[in-house]
């Protein structure tokens, strides 16, 4: 496949996927393309050999798996993670805030969000509902509003004449979006509103009562390939929708000789404790399935485990031309630089020299350049899913990541070469 070919699905991708939850529906689109069977945890499971399966756990989180042909204790589990979750803001339960005649929603921050770049853009509403139709019965549906419906106005400088000098944001007063003007007498429900939206949908036009929901504002500007040349992808969600993208592109791509997993975790930016987060019981759950399911005693879980790896895919803080002090001096990634290697002393990421080592083998084989990345000693280290895996495991790990500006802005940017190189590597790391 092309870079530009596959560049274009990776935007078709990021565009259908405002949420971790429609994240989820596009794998699960892309994987039902590829002739994976879906599974159910509630079921009993019998897995044949040589066959293509996903699970799905909180319509957030995703596992896909090919059984292969060799026996698990030959050769182990090759796993590739990432996570499906992004920092933005979600709207509260009872959001109506009616100031001046301008009804606003209350939100929350999700995660580590970068706050300034929310202001003065087109917003849109998505996410789950959960409701009850006039059965009485509750059903979920996703929503996924598409217009731009909110804005986060700025304060004019005219108002605020210090607002270059060391500005704070309070995110309780000042991330509220304005909806609509409204007038003193004039009603607004949002639960109302969320009903006519569910009822345009056929398979939701039952729908009598909103009893929950997982709503999030996103920007409704639409992925690009930006620069002079087209070197650069601009996104919202490219932290880490594109690592998901690339891990399942790739797993479906690959040979199906041996055991292989796709793994995508949602809550990453929050800590990752939840059901569905890499703290959580998911992937211990299906890993322990797949071993009764090839006909191996449960007991073996930690031999084969012993013989299986992990790629952590996140995105990489590449050095910004305008902030080279950021960076220590040796370890400055490059957007279309190559896969990066994220490695850490203090654990922040799994990566090991044995691990880096089998990673940098496999981008020498298949000719894709690699870089490697270590945070100044002066600065805090982030982290990713991969330590939790490994911890949770005991499976061997690697961090790697495409190197990308503006991480969890509103909009990031990647380079145009990084998502296909990596594919090319998470391929045949899993067809090795």
């Amino acid at each position: 496949m092309s870079v530009s070919r596959f560049n274009q699905g990776l935007l078709d991708f990021l565009q259908a996927s405002p949420t971790a939850f429609h994240a989820v529906a596009s794998l699960r689109l892309m994987l039902d393309e590829a002739g994976f069977k879906q599974l159910e945890e509630r079921d009993s499971w019998s897995l044949e050999d040589n066959g293509c399966y996903y699970v799905v756990r909180n319509d957030s989180a995703i596992i896909a798996f090919k059984t292969g042909r060799q026996a698990l204790l030959d050769t182990g589990i090759r796993i590739a993670g990432a996570h499906t979750d992004s920092p933005c803001l979600k709207i509260k339960p009872n959001p109506e805030i009616r100031q001046q005649d301008y009804l606003q929603l209350g939100v929350e921050v999700y995660g580590g969000a970068l706050f300034t770049p929310w202001f003065d853009r087109d917003l849109s509403i998505a996410g789950r509902i959960n409701y009850q139709d006039r059965k009485g019965e509750i059903r979920s549906a996703l929503l996924d509003v598409r217009d731009a419906i909110a804005v986060i106005p700025s304060l004019a400088i005219h108002l605020n004449r210090t607002v270059h000098e060391n500005r704070t944001l309070n995110p309780q007063k000042e991330l509220q979006p304005v909806v609509l003007q409204i007038g003193e007498k004039k009603r607004f429900d949002f639960d109302a509103y969320l009903l006519s939206m569910l009822r345009k949908q056929a398979a939701h036009r039952s729908a009598q009562k909103i009893l929950a929901h997982e709503l999030y504002l996103y920007d409704t500007q639409a992925p690009a390939m930006v620069g002079m040349e087209g070197q650069f992808i601009a996104s919202a969600r490219l932290d880490n929708l594109l690592s998901c993208y690339v891990a399942c592109e790739s797993l479906i791509k690959s040979k199906n000789n041996h055991a292989s997993m796709l793994v995508c975790n949602d809550h990453e930016e929050v800590g990752s404790a939840s059901t569905s987060g890499a703290q959580g019981p998911f992937l211990k759950s299906v890993l322990q399935r797949l071993v009764v399911g090839n006909k191996e005693s449960s007991e073996v879980l930690h031999r084969i485990s012993s013989r299986s790896t992990f790629l952590s895919i996140d995105n990489a803080h590449g050095v910004h031309p305008n902030y080279l002090e950021k960076h220590d001096d040796q370890h400055r990634p490059k957007l279309n630089g190559g896969p990066v290697i994220k490695i850490n002393a203090n654990q922040r990421y799994a990566s090991n020299s044995e691990s880096v080592a089998l990673f940098k083998s496999i981008c020498d084989k298949v000719e894709v350049p690699y870089q490697q990345f270590v945070m100044r000693n002066d600065m805090a280290c982030g982290s990713t899913i991969g330590p939790i895996t490994a911890t949770e495991t005991g499976i061997n790990s690697v961090d790697v990541g495409v190197a990308t500006f503006a991480m969890h802005s509103i909009r990031e940017l990647a380079g145009s070469d990084d998502p296909a190189a990596l594919a090319k590597v998470v391929t045949s790391y899993f067809n090795r």
